[in-house]
């Protein structure tokens, strides 16, 4: 695939140039050019790392206006379990579900108990599993991403069960068409996002043509008017929905939701793509094979961290703890049927549709000789170079900036050390330049 869909943009106007979103990018997919900050787009995973860096509010995410709904005869909302976490802790779901219904959607689905039932198929799965480990989760779309363009070796540890929000769009079209007569194509299914990344994987799915969901609204989008609208809703007229919640599948909203589920004794469960880039090197050196399974969230605490959320991400994370033991204090069920999950995993109910593919990055030329040469010119370039990563040059590393440079997408002069050597080598012949640098050993130039 060569071109990309991507849920986050670069407001140039309000730009400023500072740097932050190149320089704490994972896969160094944004440059500094004349002051403007540029994706790249084939290595962009819309990790949205660059919308909370960005000091000027120049990066945006881009998802589903409300407005949307009005092209469906019948329209669904599926929560994210990280919805739970952003209200009191006395709005148990069942009042948030019928508040949405209250605030334009025909249908709301708790995807809890999808969760819940994956979790189980999980399992099955890495009981049965032979090959080599750990096996990933894959129920982030910036981790799946990730390994796709920084991780190529490691796609075929991705478990291919599929999400639970597909799985969860997917039935419950079928449902509702049968249930009013209807064309699934009538149906809209919109999912109520912690984060800008659920909108890409809907509308560029990494493994398959097309997502059963329609759209991604964000949860800070919809939270003040589902706010109003529970204020109206009383708690014991609905306690009887409680019954179709999930426990277990409420945990998967926070980084170790899905391994308590599993009680596998050698998983492991991170969150922050920094700890995950150093787990996953370490699993390219041959370590982490005794782990049967990671739990990976590109966000902080897992969803209840996503840049689309309200509340603060440790005190989020702290109500899902809490609301799980008010509902376990409710005697509501902990999970699904186990014999029905082993049933239909057995008839592959919940397995991904299509494989997950290496994404390609572009050689440096179409033309396999050319494409040699220039490795050598940027490596040769590269060695003359101080090697000190600032990102003056409005590349993040000195690495990258003599590939730019090699492909014509930057100058030899936009590095301000090299080119102040060189002017001071020209004032001064036949003498090194020592220019000190803060924090590190004076560079001879």
């Amino acid at each position: 695939m060569s071109l990309y869909s991507h849920s986050i943009q670069i407001n140039t106007d309000r730009c400023a140039g500072r740097m932050r979103c190149m320089r704490t990018c994972p896969t160094q997919a944004i440059r500094v050019r004349s002051g403007k900050a540029l994706m790249l787009e084939e290595k962009c995973i819309d990790c949205g790392e660059c919308i909370t860096a960005c000091p000027n509010g120049a990066i945006v995410p881009l998802t589903n206006p409300f407005g949307e709904l009005t092209k469906f005869r019948h329209t669904i909302a599926i929560p994210s379990p990280a919805l739970y976490a952003q209200f009191g802790r006395e709005i148990l779901p069942d009042k948030i579900l019928n508040g949405l219904k209250k605030i334009g959607f025909d249908d709301a689905f708790d995807q809890a108990l999808t969760c819940g039932e994956i979790s189980f198929a999980i399992q099955e799965y890495i009981r049965d599993y032979k090959g080599p480990k750990p096996l990933i989760s894959n129920t982030c779309p910036v981790i799946v991403r990730l390994i796709q363009v920084r991780y190529p070796d490691l796609v075929d540890l991705l478990i291919p069960i599929d999400n639970p929000r597909e799985i969860a769009a997917r039935e419950i079209k079928k449902k509702k068409a049968r249930q009013y007569g209807l064309n699934e194509k009538d149906i809209g299914a919109f999912y109520l996002t912690p984060c800008p990344s659920k909108m890409i994987s809907i509308k560029q799915p990494a493994e398959k043509g097309k997502s059963h969901l329609d759209g991604a609204i964000a949860i800070s989008d919809i939270y003040g008017p589902l706010l109003s609208a529970m204020e109206a809703v009383a708690n014991e007229s609905y306690r009887k929905s409680l019954e179709n919640i999930c426990i277990l599948g409420i945990g998967w909203a926070m980084v170790g939701g899905i391994c308590r589920t599993l009680r596998l004794r050698n998983s492991l469960s991170v969150s922050g793509l920094t700890d995950i880039i150093k787990v996953f090197d370490d699993i390219e050196r041959g370590k982490l094979r005794n782990i049967d399974y990671i739990e990976a969230y590109s966000c902080l605490q897992g969803c209840v961290g996503g840049s689309l959320t309200v509340e603060n991400v440790y005190i989020s994370y702290n109500k899902i703890l809490k609301l799980i033991e008010t509902l376990e204090f409710e005697k509501i069920k902990a999970c699904p049927d186990i014999r029905e999950v082993r049933k239909r995993y057995q008839e592959k109910y919940f397995f991904m549709e299509g494989k997950i593919e290496v994404r390609p990055l572009k050689p440096l030329d179409d033309d396999l000789t050319r494409a040699i040469a220039k490795r050598k010119q940027k490596d040769d370039l590269y060695e003359t170079l101080p090697k000190i990563d600032c990102g003056a040059c409005g590349s993040p590393t000195c690495l990258t900036f003599a590939e730019d440079v090699v492909k014509g997408e930057a100058k030899l002069a936009d590095c301000v050390i090299k080119s102040a050597g060189q002017e001071l080598s020209a004032a001064a012949p036949g003498r090194k330049s020592r220019i000190p640098l803060k924090g590190k050993e004076p560079c001879n130039l």
